[in-house]
């Protein structure tokens, strides 16, 4: 049984076929599982339903995936898998600065879509834990409220995604270590994929636009070519 059996997913997938494989798999491991095959009500299974996870497709018949995913994050932040046949570059990066969590590219295995659902309920119930952890971290002009859940640059709120955070948060608890790309994919996707590594190049470029005041030239957050990311002190 899942270390996180019986939490509840919601399954927003339009193809019948991709549908019952995924939730049929989900059954399995003892997950409660509801589904939706359009956007509205993939919002309003999610509004009543109160998930813990959502798997999410974009190509839905009533609106663009990504319109929902914005939508959810208006007011959740339950963690959100993106599931879709989209394989550009563009459509990923938009997905994931709308705050998915992770993007699964079909077709897919079905032991990686349980790993990546583990992984992501595993860092749900931890970041949980740690939201009650009253202390904050300081560097430069950021400053990280870990008890809120909230960061900030020079006294201004930073709008993160939930992965966002919880990549500079880590970097944050590690400040001064050189960080593997191996290791900040693990902690923060539970795996090791090549997709992993590529979604973590453009969570850092998209962090460092947030942070850094002059993006094309970091100074917080420093690149070791081959290897991974520090934090530098400031």
């Amino acid at each position: 049984m899942s270390e996180n059996a019986h939490a509840r997913i919601l399954v927003v997938e339009d193809d019948p076929a991709v549908r019952n494989l995924v939730t049929t798999a989900l059954d399995l491991r003892d997950y409660h599982v509801e589904t939706a095959d359009s956007g509205d009500t993939a919002i309003m299974a999610a509004a009543s339903g109160n998930p813990d996870l959502v798997l999410l497709d974009l190509g839905l018949p009533d609106m663009d995936g990504v319109k929902v995913l914005e939508k959810l994050r208006s007011w959740s932040t339950a963690p959100v898998i993106v599931i879709s046949a989209r394989t550009e570059d563009a459509d990923k990066i938009g997905a994931l600065d709308a705050g998915a969590d992770d993007y699964l590219t079909k077709p897919f295995s079905v032991e990686e879509l349980l790993a990546r659902v583990r992984a992501s309920l595993r860092r749900s119930t931890m970041g949980a834990h740690e939201a009650l952890e009253a202390s904050t971290f300081d560097n430069g002009p950021l400053h990280i409220d870990y008890a809120s859940g909230c960061a900030f640059v020079n006294g201004t709120e930073l709008a993160l995604t939930p992965t966002e955070y919880k990549l500079l948060v880590l970097l944050a608890r590690n400040v001064g270590k050189v960080l593997t790309h191996t290791f900040i994919t693990h902690e923060i996707w539970g795996t090791s994929w090549d997709s992993d590594v590529a979604s973590l190049r453009v969570f850092m470029r998209t962090l460092r636009k947030k942070i850094e005041a002059d993006p094309s030239h970091p100074t917080m957050i420093q690149t070791h070519v081959g290897v991974g990311y520090r934090m530098q002190r400031l």
